[in-house]
């Protein structure tokens, strides 16, 4: 019984530690095949991340250190995406954008990739109730059709 009231002991000890805060990764950034390109308002280029001790290090930590290797003012105008993980850990690498103006940004960049960075608004309600609003559509004809299709983003 001396064993099972230590292991309880011990349990409550792990369960109780104050959480630890969040500390960067160590981590080597490299970039490659960096270009400057003049019609799209932006720098483009391979980031290659080494870290040996990590299983991946976190985009948001990736843009605060390009800003600062880079000089870039605002680090919302720079653009992580496609990273793979080699082999065996240790070595991701991705593609990265730094565009000059948040505007340029807004102007060129996909969509989706506006929404993943917070500077568009996620769609509303799912897939399948915009189907289903569709479908009635097709059902009704003239003042009744618009009313459907009008009183989507109203919810009773």
């Amino acid at each position: 019984s001396s064993r099972v009231s230590s292991r309880v002991l011990w349990t409550l000890a792990v369960t109780q530690l104050p959480k630890e805060e969040k500390k960067p990764t160590p981590c080597t950034i490299r970039t490659r095949k960096f270009i400057t390109n003049r019609l799209l308002a932006r720098r483009q280029f391979v980031v290659e991340v080494i870290h040996p001790t990590a299983g991946g290090v976190s985009k948001t930590e990736l843009r605060e250190k390009l800003a600062k290797l880079y000089k870039v003012a605002d680090p919302k105008t720079i653009v992580l995406f496609g990273f793979k993980t080699a082999y065996g850990g240790g070595r991701s690498t991705g593609f990265g954008l730094i565009y000059d103006t948040l505007e340029a940004m807004k102007k060129f960049e996909p969509v989706f990739r506006l929404r993943r960075a917070g500077l568009k608004p996620n769609r509303e309600g799912s897939r399948k109730q915009l189907k289903e609003r569709k479908n009635r559509a097709k059902k009704a004809r003239g003042i009744k059709k618009a009313k459907i299709l009008k009183g989507a983003g109203e919810k009773k």
